[in-house]
């Protein structure tokens, strides 16, 4: 796993990781109605957000790490808040390291009022080193080798509402890799891999939504699932393939302070030749957690995990509001297991385990947005230690 150690600073709150990952989890809609005091402006309760998280990080490979996460979180509609409007957000990832090695990640999200339309948007350009341990669920740790990756991404979205809960959407993303070997060891340079030195892909997709939760940041009751199918076009591609995606959660409360959710994903490529960059990756910070990205990855992945959320009680130094007590901290504990294969070769002995814990602080009550802090562990290889992860990131897991 690569060894990173990163400090973030967020309000005054400084952290120490291992192996950190900074991810921005964007959010769909909420149904809760606005609860206000009499003469209260409910307007106000929506008024937007700014959130910055500097990050300073190092490890051997990149040298020093110097970057931000930037969260603009806003109301397209704040002046008429019974329309149920979400929130939209726009995000900013920028990071250098003294290896001359640059990332630069722009996510927009916006719904339209009465959430009719929903439009999201991504553009990303990184020079930044990765590492490759191989293809299946059997790879070893001695076998990694470290690649640099240029990555240019370009994805557009957009759904209409036209059933209540039920979207439908387009979308057009267009994807450019290169790749070469930092260091002459390991597994890449004997591996006969599709697309080695990289390629281009430019998708064309569909995808459908059934969303009854009743709050999307921090969800305690409904259902939430979406399928998407994006082609890679020939004539605009190094070469034809589908990409397939499936998501689904549920969650229900167990008490006012505890909810339980349970989620899983279905992740597939499928093609006559799939470069090895597009395969489908095990271990993320939303699925797997504990997982390098990519140590596992093959032509299909599936997932499934749970997790238990505690509200804490608000009297222990939790903010009080003219409207009502809002909890600003909560704690989770999650499990889940997965794996990835190839359409012939499916084996429940190839799964993987995963567990941890983690620590929520609301910075906004009223969208219930949050920062996850996240420990996850996962499997103990032979000969290995055992693999594990610490992340920070805005918004839930799922």
């Amino acid at each position: 796993m690569l060894k990173k150690f990163i400090t973030t600073l967020a309000g005054g709150l400084l952290l120490f990781s291992a192996n950190a990952q900074i991810r921005i989890y964007n959010t769909r809609h909420s149904q809760d109605t606005l609860k206000t005091a009499p003469g209260k402006d409910s307007s106000l309760l929506r008024k937007s957000r700014f959130l910055p998280i500097p990050v300073l990080g190092y490890a051997p490979e990149k040298g020093l790490e110097i970057g931000a996460a930037v969260l603009y979180s806003f109301y397209l509609d704040k002046e008429n808040p019974v329309a149920g409007t979400r929130n939209s957000t726009i995000i900013f990832i920028p990071s250098l390291t003294t290896e001359h090695q640059y990332k630069a990640d722009i996510k927009a999200d916006f719904w339209s009022p009465g959430n009719l339309w929903h439009y999201k948007g991504q553009l990303r350009y990184h020079d930044f080193p990765i590492n490759f341990y191989g293809i299946g669920s059997d790879t070893r740790e001695a076998d990694k080798t470290l690649l640099d990756n240029k990555r240019f991404k370009f994805l557009a979205e957009v759904e209409r509402r036209l059933l209540p809960q039920f979207y439908a959407g387009l979308s057009l993303q267009y994807q450019y890799d290169e790749y070469s070997a930092a260091e002459d060891k390991g597994i890449y340079p004997q591996m006969n891999l599709v697309d080695k030195n990289g390629g281009h892909s430019t998708f064309l997709g569909v995808s459908a939504i059934y969303d009854n939760r009743n709050n999307q940041n921090y969800t305690t009751r409904g259902s939430f699932l979406r399928a998407n199918a994006a082609y890679a076009l020939d004539f605009l591609s190094t070469r034809p393939f589908w990409k397939l995606e499936g998501k689904a959660s549920h969650f229900f409360a167990i008490s006012k302070k505890s909810t339980v959710g349970i989620n899983g994903q279905l992740n597939s490529v499928q093609g006559d030749a799939l470069p090895f960059y597009m395969l489908s990756e095990l271990g993320s910070d939303y699925i797997m957690r504990g997982y390098y990205p990519g140590r596992y990855r093959d032509q299909n992945f599936a997932g499934i995990q749970a997790e238990y959320r505690f509200l804490i009680d608000p009297k222990l130094g939790l903010q009080l509001w003219s409207f009502n007590l809002q909890p600003k901290f909560a704690l989770a504990v999650f499990g889940g297991t997965g794996a990835v294969f190839t359409n012939h070769n499916i084996a429940l002995d190839k799964l993987k385990p995963n567990y941890g814990l983690g620590l929520r602080y609301f910075y906004d009550e009223n969208s219930r947005l949050s920062i996850r802090i996240d420990y996850g562990w996962g499997e103990k290889a032979p000969g290995e230690k055992r693999q594990q992860g610490f992340y920070l990131s805005i918004g839930e897991a799922f």
